[in-house]
């Protein structure tokens, strides 16, 4: 069982969004080129978190994407369900239908696994994983919209 890539890339760059939003709209183009995911994963992704109003877009030059909501109003639960990715650790996904349309002997166990999980992410804000970055050493490609793109360590 793990949290898939759709899941972990959705909470990064809602945590890269997160830590640099003060200096205005984040592009895509530019988290992609910090987190090193697809521009065209990253669309799809923004697209399901807008429709979810985890953020909003700004269109135009200067344009890109702010969260919608404080960062202490979202949690990592929101961001994985908001990206359809539920985190189950059943074999039936809950049908309970694990081995020949019944229930396997291990049901009960992965089934409190995913109810613990699910309250453990929904404890997590955006805000608790942002302050936990701070003072880390962090890569950091500075958005100045195209006119600097050397990369420098910076703490987060």
């Amino acid at each position: 069982m793990r949290l898939t890539t759709k899941g972990r890339f959705a909470v990064t760059a809602m945590v890269d969004l997160s830590m640099r939003q003060t200096r205005g709209p984040v592009t895509l183009a530019a988290i992609s080129e910090r987190q090193h995911i697809s521009l065209s994963y990253l669309e799809q992704l923004f697209g399901k978190l807008r429709r979810a109003k985890l953020v909003n877009s700004v269109r135009g030059p200067g344009g890109g994407y702010n969260l919608a909501k404080p960062i202490a109003n979202i949690t990592v639960a929101e961001i994985i369900s908001a990206v359809d990715e539920p985190i189950d650790a059943t074999q039936c996904g809950g049908k309970e239908n694990c081995i020949d349309d019944r229930r396997c002997v291990t049901h009960d166990l992965w089934a409190t696994l995913n109810e613990k999980m699910n309250d453990y992410l929904g404890s997590v804000s955006l805000a608790d994983v942002v302050s936990h970055q701070q003072g880390k050493q962090v890569q950091v490609i500075k958005d100045f919209r195209g006119r600097e793109k050397a990369p420098e360590t910076v703490a987060a």
